[in-house]
């Protein structure tokens, strides 16, 4: 039997995803109101365990664990403009101390009960093997966004392809939750021009200041982006306006490609493919920060049910992430100005919402323990 084609993967994830089902969403309502505790009281989690449900389309939502990281690491060509202090080597340095277990996403995983997996996507450097080492390298780093295309078409399908298959792979060995993470030196600088593009909002709002920058350099960044934007031919208007699930199916998904294509990164095209790798399961993804955002806004463009599946872990301290979610709808569970990246957010999410999905499973009901429930 012949394989697939990368565009014959896509699509066929595409053709797969389905939006949160309308019934079971209300019958976990109805579910939570019966439980016994006060009606609302436990907040945003509720709302988690309900929108899992209607993912799922089973109520109560299977518990997401184990829950499995994948942190996809690239290079930019853009960094090549002095958007960041940090030498480009030190992604394949950062890679190196994931594998070795030393990083602060290693930490959170291992309080989580997670597994690591480091997916290279475009590092500008070859890898050696490594048990937890995947290798799905689309080129040695992309090329300068600021003048112009990042990426291929070709290329944006072959990275969409890899964070499927990631997302595959990792539900096929038993994942229930995946989490997005990332690697890549000068990554805030292509998420911002993501954000930018597919949300309208003009870059000096969602360019943040990355691993730490002066305020010159910051000032530079944001010159950067805009004429990133504007080499591109993407300042005259949103890519996608409002939440991006109108217009042509067709004519969507093609202008989400050239936006990545234009402006992401290796890493953002392979997050948005493990997004809709997971969903398409029926497997959540718990969203980590600024470059996950980015990458949810490409995956939402692509298939705007995708949204239905993810969960944002947190909100980061760069400001384009508070766009990027409020774009899709998304209401963060932390807010503890992290900007590290990696999966750390979602990481720390993770025992949030299998709580919330706990809840659904194991609180009795008002009738079956024989408790009053308040009057209406």
């Amino acid at each position: 039997m012949p394989a697939e084609t990368p565009a014959e993967t896509l699509s066929e994830t595409l053709a797969a995803l389905r939006p949160a089902d309308p019934a079971v969403l209300a019958d976990a309502r109805a579910h939570q109101d019966r439980l016994t505790k006060p009606r609302g009281s436990l907040g945003a989690l509720e709302e988690v365990a309900v929108r899992l449900a209607g993912a799922a389309g089973v109520s109560p939502p299977p518990v997401p664990a184990p829950a499995a990281l994948a942190i996809f690491a690239a290079d930019h060509g853009v960094h090549a403009r002095g958007v960041s202090p940090w030498p480009q080597e030190v992604t394949v340095q950062m890679v190196s101390n994931f594998l070795a277990g030393g990083a602060v996403a290693n930490a959170f995983a291992a309080q989580a009960g997670a597994s690591v997996t480091v997916v290279d996507v475009g590092v500008a450097a070859d890898l050696p093997d490594h048990p937890r080492l995947v290798k799905r390298k689309i080129g040695y780093g992309t090329a300068d966004l600021s003048r112009g295309p990042a990426m291929t078409g070709e290329e944006v399908v072959r990275a969409l392809e890899a964070g499927i298959g990631v997302a595959r792979d990792l539900v096929a060995s038993g994942a229930r939750c995946l989490i997005t993470g990332d690697m890549g030196i000068a990554n805030t600088t292509a998420s911002a021009a993501l954000i930018a593009a597919f949300t309208g909002r003009d870059p000096e709002e969602v360019t943040g200041l990355g691993t730490g920058i002066t305020a010159e350099a910051h000032a530079r960044k944001i010159a950067v982006v805009r004429e990133s934007l504007q080499v591109n031919g993407l300042l005259e208007e949103p890519a996608t306006p409002g939440r991006p699930d109108g217009g042509p199916v067709r004519d969507r998904r093609a202008e989400a490609s050239r936006v990545l294509a234009a402006v992401g990164g290796f890493e953002h095209a392979a997050i948005a493919g493990f997004v809709l790798g997971g969903a398409a399961a029926r497997v959540p993804v718990i969203l980590d920060g600024v470059i996950a955002g980015a990458a949810a806004l490409a995956a939402a463009a692509l298939h705007p049910a995708v949204v239905d599946h993810c969960v944002a872990g947190h909100r980061s301290a760069e400001p384009g992430h508070a766009a990027a979610l409020g774009h899709l709808g998304l209401r963060p569970l932390v807010d503890l100005e992290l900007r590290l990246g990696e999966g750390t957010g979602g990481l720390l999410a993770h025992p949030l919402v299998c709580a919330a999905v706990r809840v659904m499973h194991e609180v009795a009901t008002f009738d079956s323990a024989g408790v009053t429930e308040k009057p209406m």
